[in-house]
């Protein structure tokens, strides 16, 4: 396997992957409440889904530095199929919170396996075929070729829904996944990678949560990167599910599910152009840490406009801005993460810091939603663009540590 075939399968993947997955971004918030489910319980259903990714990031981190990085992918696919058939039968039969809570867990669980592993899988393979590039380089590629995958999916699943009924979009998203597991089992190898088989489940529990405060939070400008993650994947995760139902409010029609996935294809269209942008970026910010505090004072500041400015156009072009800031932080913040932590703990790290932005959202979700049932949409949206601003003072202590890969 050349760097060039891993660099391919990478793309494949995370295309696969963002297909499946956004098919239902566009209408998931609207399915739940179709389901029966007021906005407090549809985003505490959201909640457990990220308490599920909390509970299961080290068990699912112990998968892929034990058992391998392919292993945790493939386990995934058929979890996020199942679990995902579940959603659709519990929305037929109105089911009772506590089920919607429980599948919400076990969707958590499906991709905690993905999470760390795929980007452990391609650091690693790279190196041990020989790659002389930026990761930089890298994950922005990715992130346009993901871009599009959520381009095809967000878009069209809000269509599928509004032709096919809600239910639609995720009967093609388990489809998708299944597609996904003979894709992976037949592309993926692990490359520059020997897993560790401990003498048990104890045992790697307390070796990974050694690993995790020896290599993550010990680590200076690691630790504070972590520290803002429950910010902004706390904000960002709430933002995301309230513009479904929020931009049908303005328009006037609750049922335009068409326009929803709108809002998500146009998301993802920013996705792509953020990937693009990512590269120059770093021409302009000689520092990783300027580029990370600038996107991220600009988005606190557009959720806010969102709240403040009652026009559809408006917030639409908003999310575009929005997204377009975030898509353009985010390799450069993996480019940095990575850089600063070894391979064969890397998975592991990686798991952690993805548990630390799902913590955010446990505590987030339900609060918020229960703000938008009382006081509406855009209140709740304020209060999410004060939580994302919360996360700048730690980027700027990760900053301060002046971290080689700060500039890498």
């Amino acid at each position: 396997m050349t760097a060039a075939h891993v660099r391919r399968t990478y793309y494949v993947l995370g295309f696969g992957n963002t297909l499946a997955a956004s098919l239902i971004w566009g209408v998931n918030t609207i399915f739940l409440l179709d389901a029966g489910l007021t906005n407090f319980q549809a985003f505490a259903a959201n909640a457990f889904f990220t308490a599920g990714m909390v509970l299961f990031e080290v068990p699912t981190g112990i998968v892929a530095d034990s058992w391998g990085r392919r292993a945790s992918y493939l386990l995934g696919t058929v979890t996020l199929a199942v679990t995902t058939a579940l959603y659709v039968w519990l929305w037929r039969i109105d089911g009772p919170f506590w089920a919607w809570a429980v599948s919400s867990a076990l969707l958590g669980l499906g991709f905690t396996f993905f999470s760390g592993a795929t980007e452990a899988w391609l650091v690693d393979a790279l190196r041990a075929t020989g790659w002389t590039g930026t990761l930089d380089e890298v994950f922005a590629r990715g992130q346009v070729v993901t871009g599009v995958g959520m381009l095809l999916g967000a878009g069209g699943g809000g269509y599928l829904a509004q032709f096919a009924g809600l239910a639609a979009p995720y009967l093609l998203r388990a489809g998708v996944l299944v597609v996904m597991f003979g894709v992976a089992a037949v592309l993926m190898r692990d490359l520059g990678f020997t897993p560790e088989r401990g003498g048990g489940y104890r045992a790697e529990i307390s070796r990974i949560a050694a690993q995790s405060v020896e290599y993550g939070l010990r680590v200076r400008p690691v630790r504070w990167l972590m520290l803002a993650a429950p910010f902004t994947g706390g904000a960002m995760i709430y933002v995301h599910y309230a513009l479904q139902p929020y931009l049908l409010e303005l328009w006037g029609d609750k049922t335009a599910y068409g326009m929803a996935g709108l809002a998500a294809a146009l998301l993802a269209a920013a996705q792509i152009v953020g990937g693009l942008v990512t590269p120059l970026l770093r021409r302009v910010f000689v520092r990783r840490t300027s580029t990370l505090l600038t996107t991220l004072g600009l988005s606190a500041v557009v959720v806010l406009l969102m709240a403040v400015i009652p026009s559809f156009w408006a917030v639409l072009g908003l999310v575009v801005a929005w997204g377009l800031l975030g898509a353009a932080a985010q390799p450069v913040r993996q480019a940095y993460l990575n850089d600063m932590i070894p391979s064969q703990q890397r998975a592991t790290i990686l798991s952690f810091d993805s548990l630390m932005a799902s913590t955010g959202g446990v505590v987030t979700q339900p609060a918020l939603g229960r703000a938008a049932d009382l006081w509406g949409y855009p209140p709740s949206l304020l209060v999410s663009a004060g939580i994302s601003a919360l996360a700048l003072p730690f980027v700027w202590l990760s900053r301060r540590e002046r971290a080689p890969a700060d500039t890498a």
